[in-house]
């Protein structure tokens, strides 16, 4: 039998971007090798584990982001793919994500969206970041639009204090002008931001949209307002990566340095779900509509938060929208039916009451016409099977 190569795997596995790339791993090694993997999570910018210096295994997959850690890799001499862009080792394959075309997918995301103000919040020190920033900028410039741009010290610098950068950033955003579309440098930024609006009353996304990159999940959800994200194909780079670490402990030397990461397209959610809209009036209403529509209100209770009559409202509110206030209601109360159906086991008449209905059997009906299933259906058909 031949011997089992030892693979020793140093990322950090806090956020999706290095949970996709070890999907992409584990894929390879299901299917072709079966490594015997010695997988141990190092935080980001922490010191080299212990055990490397005296590691005695065939190949090494990490995260190469401190010259510590480059200097005890290199040390060990033996096949290693980085799934860093930092290049702090030099003479090994690397992996980087296509900046270019993640910032031309943000602002296209936001000009289909009518934005002409738009920002970018990122970390200098990252070097996507700063790519996506420098491209960002220059792609807006070619559609004659500005950028402004604040940088942040990141989460695991020595020189990060929280509660100095809430305040450095909320100066910031209260004097961009109306509306804006912020790009930001990944979700772990975008809920940052959205943490920070909500705090000091600005409200998203009316007043300023955000979106991240790397479509987290759990921090998407978890944001104050739900995050637009753009996903990446880490998996399928994780498995080119192993596949490239596997041809080199077999003695070949690497067909190419560089692996890209792709950018698959964005996952939209609340925080971008919005036109730019300069009718103040309009912008009212639909925040009000936004903050109440599973509370079983009606166009009259709408009316109350806008000095125009209902004609003149329901004309400028379908002009901005390309839909009626009603529909926007309905259309609300549909998507949280969905996420109550796909995301837990609550029953008919607990989930008509959180989406704002007072009789389960008229919302089991104006669901089916709004999608043609039941809910029952619906719940079959997408629901997670792991809830």
């Amino acid at each position: 039998m031949p011997k089992r190569r030892s693979v020793a795997i140093l990322v950090e596995m806090s956020n999706e971007f290095a949970r996709g790339l070890l999907e992409g791993v584990l894929a390879f090694n299901k299917e072709h090798s079966e490594w015997s993997v010695f997988l141990t999570e190092i935080g980001r910018g922490s010191p080299p584990p212990f055990w490397l210096e005296n590691w005695s295994g065939d190949g090494i997959i990490a995260k190469i982001e401190t010259e510590e850690l480059a200097a005890a890799i290199e040390k060990l001499n033996l096949p290693t793919v980085d799934l860093s862009a930092a290049m702090r080792l030099h003479g090994i394959p690397w992996i980087e994500t296509d900046d270019e075309a993640i910032a031309r997918l943000a602002l296209d995301h936001f000009v289909e969206r009518g934005f002409k103000h738009l920002g970018y919040v990122g970390t200098p020190s990252i070097e996507c970041s700063a790519n996506r920033c420098e491209h960002f900028v220059r792609i807006a410039n070619e559609k004659r639009r500005t950028v402004e741009v604040n940088q942040a010290i990141p989460r695991f610098n020595s020189a990060f204090a929280l509660e100095k950068e809430r305040k450095q950033l909320a100066k910031w955003l209260k004097q961009l002008p109306r509306p804006i579309g912020l790009f930001t440098c990944n979700d772990h930024m975008g809920q940052h931001v959205l943490d920070v609006c909500q705090s000091h009353g600005i409200s998203v996304p009316e007043e300023i949209s955000v979106l991240g990159v790397d479509n987290d999940h759990l921090l998407c959800e978890f944001a104050s307002t739900p995050l637009s994200s753009i996903s990446l194909d880490t998996q399928r780079t994780g498995y080119e990566a192993a596949e490239m670490l596997d041809q080199m402990m077999s003695g070949a030397s690497p067909s190419k340095r560089r692996l890209v990461i792709s950018a698959l397209g964005v996952n939209p959610r609340d925080s971008t779900d919005v036109l730019a809209i300069e009718d103040q009036n309009v912008a009212t209403a639909l925040r009000y509509i936004r903050e109440h529509a599973h509370e079983n209100i009606r166009i009259a209770d709408v009316l109350k938060q806008v000095p125009l009559s209902r004609r003149v409202f329901e004309n400028r509110f379908f002009q901005t929208l390309g839909r009626t206030p009603h529909d926007e209601i309905l259309r609300l109360r549909m998507n949280r039916l969905k996420e109550l159906l796909t995301g837990t086991h609550l029953g008919i008449g607990e989930m008509a009451k959180l989406a704002g209905y007072e009789h389960p059997e008229y919302m089991a009906a104006a669901f089916k016409r709004e999608t043609g299933l039941s809910p029952s259906e619906y719940r079959s058909k997408f629901g997670d099977t792991a809830i």
